[in-house]
């Protein structure tokens, strides 16, 4: 492994802003979930932000939202050219590019959250981690449970063990130690760790901002960073962007990485506005970050997988498709596609 790196420009923002110790966003566009909102959306989430009874049953999702088994043969020998992602499911996506298997966000549990307020999947996840292929390396955008999930960790830890390269925001590291990762690489806003993965040239992952916040129960909010990533390689590029509000930053992404080849851009969990548009886009907001990160092809996450909030299931895909639409978008240029739906984007 290189040593890790700080890229400094003057222009960048930093995490450092601290309130009683704790990170705080430092956009006028955030604004930190009120007490009782909180509560209401998070404590008791079926009782009135997510209204599970929306949901149709197993037979009827089947069709209008199946899970689809992904062809282990394809994962297992990637095409040599070309980015090629698999959606698991939420924001579990896996990304095969220059030689090497990355996971985002990796959820495979039935339920996520608390012991009795979490939320249980409406569509499980495509493959098992039995399934998967060699995983190299995995990126964690943020620490809240349906993004970070101990019983997946531990599972991936069984499989892999040391072989995979865990990297975490700034304050998560000791969380992933006692939860028996090995090899762990912490970063903060804007530095880099090159990934070599016994490969010829290597592989930049960079911790790159976004508009969001952090903590596993209400004493340790903020305690960590949080914030999407750049996955730069010799040939390939590839942005996830984890969790966020919609702010300025992604600019400032794009102009210092992009253009990308593929980026995984959350567009669900947006309803309510007046309580979720800090920390979570719509799918307008979602064709901006495309945008802005200068992002070739773009595919849909953060949607259909977990009950959340108050929009319909299926609107974050109806609606990025009239987004895309309405911002002139190259037709397929952002889409959104089925669990299990694997797809190569950029190649020759």
């Amino acid at each position: 492994m290189a040593e890790t790196s700080a890229l400094c420009e003057e222009e960048e923002v930093k995490p450092q802003v601290k309130w009683n110790g704790r990170y705080k966003c430092p956009w006028t566009t955030w604004e930190y979930p009120n007490g009782l909102s909180f509560v209401l959306n998070n404590i008791l989430p079926n009782e009135r932000w997510a209204d599970v009874s929306e949901i149709p049953s197993s037979t009827d999702l089947d069709i209008t939202l199946p899970v689809c088994t992904p062809d282990i043969e394809q994962l297992k020998n990637p095409p040599s050219s070309g980015v090629q992602a698999t959606w698991i499911g939420h924001a579990t996506v896996l990304v095969q590019l220059d030689g090497i298997n990355v996971l985002t966000d990796p959820v495979f549990s039935d339920s996520t959250g608390p012991v009795l307020f979490g939320y249980k999947r409406f569509r499980m996840p495509a493959c098992t981690i039995e399934q998967l292929p060699s995983i190299d390396a995995v990126v964690i955008s943020h620490n809240h449970f349906d993004h970070l999930d101990a019983n997946s960790v531990g599972k991936l830890n069984e499989r892999f063990g040391e072989k995979i390269v865990w990297y975490v925001p700034k304050g998560i590291g000791k969380w992933m130690k006692d939860t028996g990762c090995r090899n762990i690489v912490e970063l903060t806003w804007w530095e880099q760790h090159g990934h070599h993965a016994d490969l010829q040239e290597e592989i930049q992952f960079v911790l790159t901002p976004a508009q969001h916040w952090s903590g596993r129960a209400i004493i340790d909010t903020n305690e960590s960073l949080w914030g999407s990533w750049v996955i730069k390689g010799p040939r390939h590029s590839f942005f996830f962007a984890g969790d966020t509000g919609y702010c300025d930053i992604f600019k400032q992404i794009g102009k210092k990485y992009g253009p990308f080849d593929l980026s995984a851009i959350p567009i669900g969990a947006y309803y309510p506005r007046h309580f979720m548009e800090p920390q979570h886009i719509n799918p307008k907001e979602a064709v901006d970050i495309h945008l802005d990160v200068k992002s070739k092809n773009s595919v849909g996450i953060h949607w259909g997988t977990f009950k959340l909030t108050k929009e319909y299931y299926l609107e974050p895909r109806d609606q990025l498709k009239i987004e895309a639409k309405k911002a002139q978008l190259l037709e397929n240029a952002f889409i959104t596609v089925n669990h299990g739906i694997t797809r190569t984007f950029g190649g020759i």
